[in-house]
Order: C-alpha cells, then sequence, then structure tokens
C-alpha cells in the first residue's frame, strides 16, 4: 500500500518493528481501556499482516491504525483472524483474491471522519492493484450486552443479511442470533445512530454481515462477520472511492 496523503492526516504501512509495537499500543487504548498507554493488545495474526498507520502530519501522532491479511481464495480463510469465531466453510469455493482488515481503531479521543474517509481511499487503491474481490473483517461493537444494539441488529436482519451461499455459520458458543431472535421492527434513527462508522462504511457499499453476532468477552464486543464482494459494490459508490484514493 502507498503511503498517502491528504488533509491533516498521512497513512502508511508500518516498516518497522517499533511501527508494529506502536499500532498494538494503540489497539489496546482502543479495545482494552489502557488509556495510560501501557500494555500491548498482540497476537499471532500481526505476523501475517500488513499493518497501515494513519498519523498526524505535522507531530507523527498516531491516530488510527488497522490490519491486513491476504488471502489466495476461499479455501486458505481458516488460516483468517475471523475463522476462529466463524464457521466460514461456504465461502470456502470463493474464487479470487481475498483481504481480512482487522482491528481497524481510533484513538478513544479522536472523532474525526476524515480518518475513516482517508484509509477507504487507500483501501480502495490496495484492492485494485492486487485484485481482490472480497473485502472481509469482523465488525466490533462496544460492550457485550446486545440490548442497546436491537434496532441496528434487526436492521442488519431486515436489509443485510448475507447471501445464503455465502453465509457465516455458527461456530463460538457465545453468541447473539439476532436474525432468529428478534421480531421487533427496526427504529432507523436509533439502528443507524448505533451501528458503528467502519460497519456503517461497508453496507453503504453493498456489504452483507452474518446471521449472527459473536460475544468477544476478551476484547469486550459483539462482532458480526462483515464481507464486501468487490464486483457488488455500486458504480456510483466506487468512483467516489477512486476519486479519494
Amino acid at each position: 500500500m502507498r503511503e498517502k496523503v491528504a488533509g491533516k492526516y498521512r497513512l502508511r504501512m508500518a516498516q518497522t518493528a517499533a511501527d508494529v509495537t506502536a499500532a498494538q499500543t494503540l489497539r489496546h487504548r482502543a479495545f482494552r481501556g489502557g488509556a495510560d498507554g501501557a500494555g500491548l493488545d498482540a497476537d499471532p495474526y500481526d505476523a501475517l499482516c500488513d499493518h497501515i498507520l494513519i498519523e498526524t502530519q505535522e507531530a507523527g501522532e498516531l491516530v488510527a491504525c488497522f490490519r491486513l491479511m491476504c488471502l489466495p481464495d476461499g479455501a486458505a480463510l481458516q488460516t483468517s483472524y475471523s475463522a476462529q469465531f466463524y464457521d466460514l466453510s461456504p465461502l470456502s469455493d470463493f474464487d479470487g483474491p481475498m483481504v481480512e482488515m482487522g482491528r481497524f481503531c481510533l484513538a478513544p479521543e479522536v472523532h474525526d471522519p476524515d480518518i475513516l474517509r482517508l484509509a477507504w481511499g487507500a483501501l480502495t487503491a490496495y484492492v485494485d492493484e492486487i485484485g481482490v474481490k472480497l473485502l472481509f473483517g469482523c465488525s466490533s461493537f462496544r460492550g457485550t450486552d446486545a440490548l442497546p444494539y436491537h434496532d441496528a441488529f434487526a436492521l442488519l436482519r431486515d436489509r443485510h443479511i448475507a447471501p445464503a451461499k455465502w453465509r457465516p455459520q455458527i461456530k463460538s458458543s457465545h453468541v447473539f442470533p439476532f436474525a432468529a431472535k428478534l421480531r421487533r421492527k427496526p427504529d432507523l434513527k436509533r439502528a443507524m445512530a448505533t451501528l458503528p462508522p467502519l460497519l456503517r462504511s461497508y453496507l453503504m457499499l453493498g456489504g452483507w454481515v452474518s446471521d449472527h453476532a459473536v460475544i468477544d468477552q476478551d476484547l469486550n464486543t459483539l462482532h458480526v462477520f462483515t464481507g464486501l464482494e468487490i464486483a457488488a459494490v455500486p458504480p456510483a459508490r466506487a468512483r467516489l472511492l477512486r476519486l479519494a484514493r
């Protein structure tokens, strides 16, 4: 992934062990509440991924990061982070390169939508460069209580469940099967307000989700498997993303 500058931010790929450690430190703050900056969020998948950093141009302060794992096709999905939590066998026949995007986070004190736009612009260039056919990952809701997100889950159930041929099956023993359990009609305003920004971006591009959420006690989140078939991105949206590259 090429370095990209937009506004007051710079996006680049990690080049050194210190870069990766900086990303792990930010992840610890974002996911594990390490407000003092102490501690690392690290796992064995880090060694298999490219790590992307978004920093302020002026001070070089790290404000966001994520990691990318490239897979040749669906047969390699079992090596992904997501495969720990979801039965991805329906996707094993998916033909074409895939990229898992994971651990996307912002510094807790940062709330600038330009950061997400920069990330998506760079991702679009990356997808085009290596011919990615599917972008996927786990989209997280903060906390493990599903109740505050019932409207969001009802909206996902009604509009964004994965096609049957690709739909992940239950693997984890701790899930919230929202598609089967919820009967409510979603309040659209509440639903949109509680959808995580990254997931909203996936859905605007035509992404889809699993029919259940996994309860991740380790990171104190609920997450849904999220897939985006690149060929299904609406042309108008694709043009806008390419303009942002």
